[in-house]
């Protein structure tokens, strides 16, 4: 099953997709167009949201660090960086390297704590797309995901839906891309990643319990490509979703 969160007629709401997402049956049966809904980021408010940087080795040496780092490189995120699909991003006058990333996302389903690994996929809910964009003028220390580069205000797409775990018997078995004005720049398997999902869910179940809705954005592969006011990016990911986004001057 495939559900998003929406807002329609003034409120907010779980919607489960059908006909192939082009349509959205509300709580109570009712059935919209998806063209009727305002897309909203499929997280549940108060959920901890996690992310990953530098988690793909061909993105590592795109950038010219070591194919794989020591230690997971972990940074938090806030609600307000949070925008839903066909949703506008501002792109700062000074950014000439803003560029998307695409990222497969799980999201927590059940309490997990200290979870060994060959469980842990066990304990994932679902799994949406984000599009977290980075701006490389504002990096710090070389690399630094500071609140600046990733905290900004809708600066990271996400949706349109959570797709069941169920769903998705392998989640290192998909392809994700990114493509600019119908151009692709940006094309990588999640097999590729250097610590895998359940790899994260064990490592961070052992820093902190993770709850219900929580969130884990598993990093980017290689293909950066700076973007500029106008563009619309789609991000997808294969058996997931297809996410819109435009950029918009600020």
């Amino acid at each position: 099953m495939k559900r998003a969160r929406i807002a329609f007629r003034g409120r907010e709401l779980w919607a489960e997709a059908i006909e192939n997402g082009e349509a959205l049956r509300l709580p109570g049966g009712r059935v919209i167009s998806a063209r009727e809904a305002h897309w909203l980021p499929p997280i549940t408010p108060g959920a901890a949201v996690y992310a990953l940087g530098l988690n793909y080795a061909d993105h590592n040496r795109e950038l010219g660090f070591a194919a794989k780092q020591e230690k997971p490189l972990i940074f938090m995120k806030g609600g307000n960086a949070f925008v839903g699909h066909s949703g506008d991003t501002e792109r700062p006058t000074d950014a000439d390297q803003m560029h998307p990333e695409c990222e497969l996302v799980a999201v927590i389903g059940r309490p997990a704590r200290n979870v060994p690994a060959h469980e842990a996929l066990s304990f994932v809910d679902g799994y949406t797309v984000a599009n977290d964009y980075a701006i490389r003028e504002y990096l710090e220390n070389y690399y630094r995901p500071n609140a600046r580069v990733k905290n900004r205000d809708g600066t990271t797409a996400l949706g349109p839906w959570i797709v069941d775990a169920a769903d998705i018997p392998d989640p290192q078995a998909l392809t994700l891309s990114t493509r600019v004005n119908g151009v692709e720049v940006q094309h990588g398997s999640t097999a590729d990643m250097i610590l895998d999902v359940a790899g994260l869910i064990a490592y961070l179940s052992c820093v902190t319990t993770l709850m219900p809705g929580d969130m884990i954005l598993t990093g980017t592969p290689h293909g950066v490509h700076f973007c500029s006011a106008g563009d619309i990016v789609e991000t997808e990911i294969e058996g997931i979703g297809r996410l819109v986004n435009h950029l918009v001057a600020s």
